[in-house]
């Protein structure tokens, strides 16, 4: 049965799509089945393997508001390991459909609960918000893997991430752990880069990945190709990291 990882952090810029992308295609290029789940609106993840978001009539919306099965939106990237379930900016309405909705919180594992034998590992790409998307993804998967970018007010915010996770672990999920906790844009030049390090490591310890994401020009460029960075450049910074992080996320699930 697959494992569910959300990426999640309601600060935006701090490499959440980026990563959902790039630890998706690492895993995938090792020759693991490996589904992205698009929740976002802004549909970057799905955009960024390469889907013409605006051509699709079948998304995550129709899933989660008309009941569609998630098997029927899923579609093949670059990658021959890799999937996607997309998403379409008529998401951004999807919540306030949602409010009358009996057990609104599961639509998504109610969803996914047909397809996880298909799959090695999944990953959630949240809205970078704590509405009832990122709440039904939180719901639904095993894990969340929560992104930190080596800028000022590094952790400004978690606070309230990690409350709305330990409520999900209370009244809606009580498996839901943390799987890590990634250092992304760090730059070791930097005091500053160095300084959120032992920050990040002081709050959560051994939860913290012993990889960081440096700050890659790559990285940024990727997606407006849509390709994940492996596809795109096989020999920058970025790729390499992404790569060494997905040789550790597989060596802390064996």
């Amino acid at each position: 049965m697959g494992r569910v990882i959300v990426i999640a952090n309601q600060k935006g810029g701090v490499g959440k799509t980026t990563t959902a992308i790039n630890l998706a295609a690492s895993i995938a290029v090792m020759e693991r089945r490996v589904l992205i789940i698009d929740t976002d609106p802004q549909s970057n993840a799905s955009s960024g393997v390469g889907i013409d978001v605006g051509n699709l009539k079948n998304t995550i919306y129709e899933v989660l508001i008309n009941n569609q099965p998630l098997e029927d939106i899923i579609q093949k990237s670059l990658l021959p390991y890799l999937f996607i379930a997309p998403a379409h900016p008529r998401l951004v309405g999807a919540e306030i459909e949602m409010v009358n909705m009996l057990a609104r919180e599961h639509k998504l594992r109610q969803a996914l609960e047909p397809i996880l034998d298909d799959y090695d590992y999944i990953f959630i790409d949240c809205p970078p918000s704590l509405n009832m998307l990122t709440v039904n993804s939180f719901t639904a998967a095993d894990s969340v893997l929560i992104p930190i970018q080596c800028e000022y007010f590094a952790l400004e915010g978690l606070t309230q991430l990690l409350n709305t996770i330990h409520l999900v672990q209370k009244s809606l999920n009580r498996k839901l752990d943390i799987e890590g906790v990634l250092l992304t844009m760090y730059d070791g030049r930097l005091n500053l880069s160095r300084m959120v390090m032992e920050e990040v490591k002081q709050y959560f310890g051994e939860k913290v990945y012993k990889t960081v994401i440096n700050r890659n020009v790559r990285l940024g460029e990727a997606p407006s190709y849509g390709q994940p960075v492996l596809t795109f450049d096989i020999n920058s910074m970025g790729a390499k990291n992404y790569l060494q992080l997905a040789e550790e996320f597989l060596k802390n699930d064996a």
